[in-house]
């Protein structure tokens, strides 16, 4: 039986789940950017302190968003990816990258990357998904 919740709305969930703007960059950072290291995500232009990165990359791996790969134990090295749940967010991501292009005069979204986001987004999630495949 799963935790008990307030609300049983998928918004809710969802908001529970990556409600929070740096739950979402590091996916953004995994998905976009093939950053996969702690140190590689912690110098995102966003500068995230060491422990909320810690905390936000715990609960998404919690929920399976993300998995945790030790690569070299006496350093302490790890690489993260994204999960199929995770990838599955990528649908999420391209629309809210088209929005914020189409709303927000200071994006820094490329045009190409929001214009085929707009024209053309299925064709663009189908590459966005095999570039992911390739880099796993």
């Amino acid at each position: 039986m799963g935790k008990r919740r307030p609300s049983h709305c998928p918004i809710h969930y969802a908001l529970g789940v990556f409600g929070d703007a740096w739950t979402l960059l590091i996916v953004r950072d995994l998905m976009f950017k093939e950053k996969t290291s702690y140190r590689e995500i912690l110098e995102s232009d966003e500068s995230i302190s060491t422990n909320i990165l810690a905390d936000r990359l715990a609960t998404l791996e919690d929920n399976g968003i993300i998995k945790k790969e030790i690569i070299h134990t006496a350093s302490a090295r790890t690489r993260y990816s994204l999960t199929e749940k995770g990838l599955a967010l990528m649908p999420l991501l391209v629309e809210m990258i088209a929005w914020s292009g189409t709303y927000d005069a200071d994006t820094a979204a490329p045009p190409d990357f929001v214009r085929r986001a707009k024209t053309n987004r299925n064709a663009l999630l189908i590459e966005l998904k095999k570039q992911h495949s390739r880099s796993a």
